[in-house]
C-alpha cells in the first residue's frame, strides 16, 4: 500500500509539473498587444523551457529585463531574471560568466529578503551557490526548496549534483532518477543522465556507466565531459575503437583532454577535492582515460 500511495503521489506530481510547463508556454503566446510584467515573466519563462541545454539565453533574457524594468522590486522577474544568469554561465555560454553570477547572486538575495519561503528562490540560491563551489551549502537550498515544493523537479537533480560534488556517492542517483520521473522531458536531461552516468562509472559499474552516458549524448552531443567519461567507459570495457572516437569528440569540444595533468587542473575540476571521490576517480575515470590514449602530460 506504501508503495500505491508513493505511486500515486508521484503521478500527481508529474501531471502538475507537465501542467505547469505546458500552461505557461500557452499563456506566454496569448501576451496581449501592451504586455504588462506579468505577461513578460510569462515570455521569459517559455522561452527558457522551451530552449534546449546550452543554448543562448537571449530569448528569455529580454522579456524578464523588461518585466525587472517596469517593476524593480518584482520577486517573480528577480527570481527568473537570476535563474537564467546561472543557467548561462553553467551551461558555458555567458560572455562575462563572473558579471553574470554576481548579479544573479544579487537579484535572488532581494528575492528571497521579500519573500524568504519561495521555493524557486531557494532553487535559485543553491544554483548560486554550487557556482561558487559552495557545494554543501547549495545542497541546504536545493532540499530548502524542495520542502517548500515536492514537484521541483530541478532541485532533486542538482541536490544529486551537489551530493556528487561532495563526495557522498550514494546519495546522487535518487534524486537524480526522480527528477528524471518528474520531468521526463527537461531541457536538462543531459546532464541528469550524466550525472547518473558519471556515478555508476566510478563505482565501476561499467556497463550501466555507458548505457546512461550514451542517452546524455543521444539527447545532447554538446557536453565535453560526456565524451570524456564515454572514453573512460568504452576503453574500461575493452572497446579501444570507440573510446578513442569519444575522446576524439571531447577534444574538439575542449582543450583539456589533451592531457591528464590539463585536465585536472582544468576549471571546474573542483570535485577533484572530495577524496573519496578523487580516489574512485583514480580507478575508473582516469585509468579509462589511460586506456583510451590519453597521454599524462
Amino acid at each position: 500500500m506504501g508503495d500505491l500511495f508513493r505511486l500515486q503521489d508521484e503521478i500527481t506530481s508529474q501531471i502538475a509539473r507537465a501542467l505547469q510547463f505546458e500552461l505557461t508556454i500557452a499563456d506566454a503566446g496569448r501576451l496581449s498587444e501592451h504586455p504588462d510584467v506579468f505577461d513578460y515573466i510569462l515570455q521569459g519563462r517559455a522561452a527558457w523551457w522551451k530552449s534546449p541545454y546550452g543554448t543562448n539565453h537571449a530569448e528569455a533574457l529580454g522579456p524578464l529585463e523588461r518585466a525587472l524594468a517596469l517593476d524593480p522590486r518584482g520577486v517573480e522577474a528577480q527570481i527568473w531574471l537570476a535563474l537564467v544568469l546561472i543557467s548561462r554561465v553553467f551551461e558555458v555560454v555567458s560572455d562575462a560568466p563572473d558579471v553574470d553570477l554576481q548579479r544573479a547572486d544579487d537579484l535572488v538575495a532581494r528575492a528571497l529578503a521579500v519573500s524568504p519561503n519561495n521555493a524557486w528562490a531557494h532553487f535559485v540560491k543553491g544554483q548560486v551557490l554550487r557556482a561558487q563551489s559552495r557545494f554543501e551549502d547549495a545542497a541546504i537550498e536545493y532540499e530548502t526548496a524542495i520542502a517548500f515544493d515536492r514537484n521541483l523537479a530541478n532541485a532533486y537533480a542538482w541536490l544529486g549534483r551537489s551530493k556528487f560534488l561532495i563526495g557522498s556517492v550514494d546519495e546522487v542517483i535518487p534524486p537524480t532518477e526522480y527528477a528524471i520521473r518528474l520531468s521526463p522531458r527537461d531541457r536538462n536531461l543531459a546532464p541528469w543522465y550524466g550525472q547518473i552516468g558519471a556515478v555508476h562509472l566510478f563505482k565501476a559499474r561499467t556497463d550501466e556507466a555507458v548505457a546512461w552516458l550514451e542517452k546524455a549524448r543521444s539527447v545532447y552531443a554538446g557536453l565535453d565531459y560526456i565524451h570524456g567519461s564515454l572514453a573512460a567507459g568504452y576503453a574500461l570495457k575493452g572497446e579501444t575503437q570507440r573510446a578513442s572516437v569519444a575522446l576524439g569528440e571531447a577534444r574538439r569540444l575542449s582543450d583539456r583532454y589533451s592531457s591528464i595533468a590539463r585536465l585536472k587542473a582544468a576549471p571546474g575540476r573542483l570535485w577533484l577535492e572530495a577524496p573519496k571521490l578523487r580516489a574512485l576517480a583514480e580507478t575508473t575515470y582516469f585509468a579509462g582515460l589511460r586506456l583510451a590514449g590519453m597521454p599524462e602530460e
